[in-house]
């Protein structure tokens, strides 16, 4: 019997892997040195039509809009204010790249190349330019929680488990594009006997099956089909407490699972990403010496206006002492202090020890020199 339901699992899920893959080509395959393999969060892989430098410095930007959001948990990093600005100069950060052919099947069943680009980055670049725009940090290690995921494609649900990997593979390859990894449990008896409280969204349950396991986090999720598509259910459980729940409909299976992973670092981003006190956004009085003629001041004014954070300029007052000016700054003066390039701007007075957190309203502003 034993036998039976295995053979039984074996045969649905190869059937299910078979209808993911029909639909969207074969995983790729790795044809090049694992040299070119970038890994981590300060690392990305995108595709590209061609080695030529447009289609790379595009490429740069993709690439850092998806360490930004590895870095952070955010989704949505890309759009933040600021992010834009520094996406186009995304080259800049680059510590350095190479190229790799990924080889597929389509669903014809012709062979299909794709370039990849692999970028890494410089990580003391890329941590101070978050910290600057004020994106929140999801601090490394990150934990890896345990998948439980059942899938019923109409012969009754089953447990993927660590041999049916390939079935997962969605959700577990969406998890490290968030910058994290999702765990497959080992596959026991216990385990498999299990799928009913999964069904059931019995999370105490899957807790207690889940103890022998590190970190104490559940990824619990039920796949279906549904009305001509695919339903996933989902729960996430952070040492026995539920932080969120979520469902996701799609016309494609593997879609419906990968929201999983998606969910799932949302709520760990929520929970424990952290914000870098860079400073409150508006306006701050600072002060510019060194500005001898009107060069030193086109060079200034272009230096100001090239920084993510400095979102205005209102000169106020020139004087032997210097150029005074209004910035209205993103994220503050320390923020604006993390972008500065002190081989160009070098600062040579601070501001009256708690007065900078009054935008607008310091008494003894930010002195700078330009070099």
């Amino acid at each position: 019997m034993q036998r039976t339901i295995r053979n039984r699992w074996a045969w649905a899920t190869g059937l299910l892997l078979a209808t993911m893959l029909a639909a969207t080509g074969a995983q790729a395959q790795r044809v090049e040195g694992d040299r070119a393999v970038a890994r981590g969060l300060y690392a990305a892989e995108v595709p590209v039509n061609s080695q030529n430098e447009a289609e790379r410095k595009a490429g740069f930007s993709r690439a850092l809009a998806e360490v930004l959001a590895k870095l952070s948990g955010d989704r949505g990093a890309a759009g933040k204010p600021g992010v834009g600005r520094e996406l186009r100069r995304a080259a800049d950060y680059v510590d350095g790249y190479d190229y790799r052919q990924d080889e597929g099947v389509s669903a014809s069943g012709a062979p299909s190349y794709t370039t990849k680009l692999v970028v890494r980055f410089r990580e003391d670049d890329i941590d101070a330019l978050a910290s600057a725009l004020g994106l929140p940090v999801w601090p490394a290690p990150r934990p890896k929680p345990v998948l439980w995921l059942a899938i019923d494609d109409g012969s009754g649900p089953r447990l993927v488990a660590l041999a049916q990997n390939n079935v997962a593979r969605s959700v577990l390859q969406r998890a490290k594009q968030r910058g994290y990894s999702l765990g497959l449990p080992s596959g026991s008896a216990a385990e498999q006997a299990a799928v009913g409280a999964i069904w059931r969204g019995d999370t105490a349950a899957i807790t207690r099956l889940s103890s022998r396991y590190s970190p104490p986090m559940q990824l619990i999720g039920k796949l279906y089909r549904n009305k001509g598509g695919w339903t996933a259910d989902w729960i996430f459980v952070d040492n026995g407490r539920v932080l969120s729940r979520w469902s996701d409909s799609e016309s494609d299976a593997r879609r419906a699972m990968a929201s999983g992973a998606d969910g799932a670092a949302d709520a760990l981003t929520k929970r424990y990403a952290k914000r870098s006190p860079a400073g409150p956004p508006g306006k701050y009085r600072v002060t510019f010496t060194g500005i001898n003629d009107g060069a030193d001041y086109v060079r200034l004014s272009a230096l100001l206006q090239g920084m993510s954070v400095v979102r205005g300029i209102t000169p106020l007052s020139a004087t032997p002492q210097g150029l005074e000016v209004d910035l209205e700054l993103l994220t503050g003066l320390p923020g604006f202090r993390r972008m500065v390039d002190e081989d160009v701007l070098l600062e040579v007075g601070a501001p009256v020890e708690g007065d900078e957190t009054v935008p607008g309203e310091v008494v003894a502003p930010a002195v700078f020199q330009l070099l």
